[in-house]
């Protein structure tokens, strides 16, 4: 049965060729198309299509604003387009809060330029999105306002908060938590070194989620790898070290590892850690699917640490940290995997498990919780 989508964005060009390159996979059918954030929930609530496009600025209601009303009313895979800009990274973070799965780069000259890889990169975002587990049964949020005509300047913006290091409840509809579902028992207490947290497809909400239990006496230093781009991971860095008890910013060369202290791999690079406790920031390999990669941050931790690397890789997909995480085990070191019920995309998770490389299997809201007890 071919996907169901439905392509919401003000310009008419962009409408077009977005519908144009899905109507050319014979797997995916758009079902229809909306001009502004109000149609799109109308669309949605008439059409239910299995994934929905979506545009930020647009006229009688923002992109932002229509993914909250449709996460409340009708939850779908909602991805979103994305200018590259320090605003756009501000406002694709703001998306994701409310409730879309993931983004694209709008840019109007790669379509002209390299059709063939924006399609694939389109349809590919598009049959992984319909496969996800993102259907909300319920949402942590309060329900939103009546929807009515407003401009999009008076959209509610999720980034808004405090900038002391103090936890913020995000403004955002969260996914319920699903059962309990460990595969382990609580951990026991060890003088971990490191933690490692490597993730792509619904990162950045995942991440948020951990490290917003986090106190800020945790005693152990942490790396993160987000499969981000370059102009998204500073701004990011900057809206978690707002939300979190801990500290966290962009990583850059010679950064010291300390408790408290989380450092974000910036996007388009390489980062490891070196036994010093400093870390190496490398030029992207272009021979790399990943930049950053979880399995270069994995494998450096593992040559440099040993046996005391707590490492945990959460939603994504593809297997990055898989051959990463087989290192850190071979050196001792313990490896967490997310659950399958609270991941949005299962396949980094589920490339550890069926590697048997899981020490323990929790969900997302457990996970923080855990990582206190066992560093504590």
């Amino acid at each position: 049965m071919a996907v169901k989508v439905l392509v919401v964005d003000d310009s008419g060009f962009f409408r077009r060729r977005v519908s144009e390159i899905l109507s050319a996979d014979p797997t995916i059918q758009v079902v229809g198309t909306a001009t502004n954030g109000k149609e799109a929930i109308d669309q949605a609530l008439a059409l239910k299509p299995d994934v929905i496009t979506m545009d930020y600025e647009m006229p009688m209601m923002d992109g932002i604003t229509a993914v909250r009303h449709i996460m409340q009313r009708c939850p779908t895979p909602v991805l979103m387009f994305s200018s590259l800009t320090h605003e756009g990274a501000r406002v694709t973070l703001d998306a994701l809060d409310a409730g879309a799965v993931d983004y694209l780069p709008k840019n109007f000259e790669d379509i002209s330029r390299n059709p063939d890889k924006v399609k694939q990169m389109l349809c590919e975002k598009v049959h992984t999105l319909s496969r996800s587990n993102r259907r909300f049964s319920s949402f942590a949020s309060p329900a939103p306002a009546p929807v009515a005509s407003a401009p999009a300047s008076t959209a509610p913006a999720a980034a808004t908060a405090s900038t002391s290091h103090a936890p913020v409840r995000s403004a955002a509809p969260a996914r319920a938590s699903a059962p309990a579902a460990s595969h382990a028992p609580a951990p026991k207490r060890k003088p971990y070194k490191l933690v490692a947290i490597g993730t792509s497809t619904g990162g950045p909400v995942a991440l948020q989620r951990v490290l917003t239990q986090l106190p800020a006496s945790f005693p152990a230093p942490i790396v993160l790898i987000q499969h981000m781009p370059a102009a998204f991971t500073k701004a990011f860095a900057e809206r978690l070290d707002k939300l979190c008890r801990i500290s966290v910013k962009e990583a850059e060369d010679g950064d010291v590892l300390r408790p408290g202290l989380a450092l974000l791999a910036p996007g388009g690079k390489q980062m490891m850690v070196d036994a010093r406790g400093t870390v190496k920031i490398l030029p992207g390999d272009e021979r790399l699917n990943y930049k950053p990669c979880v399995d270069i941050t994995f494998g450096s931790a593992a040559k440099t640490y040993g046996d005391k690397v707590l490492s945990v890789v959460l939603t994504g997909m593809g297997a990055d940290g898989r051959e990463g995480a087989r290192l850190l085990k071979q050196g001792g070191s313990t490896v967490w995997a997310q659950d399958e019920a609270s991941c949005v995309i299962y396949g980094m998770p589920m490339a550890i498990v069926k590697a048997n490389l899981a020490d323990a299997v929790y969900s997302l809201d457990e996970i923080g919780k855990h990582l206190i007890e066992a560093c504590v």
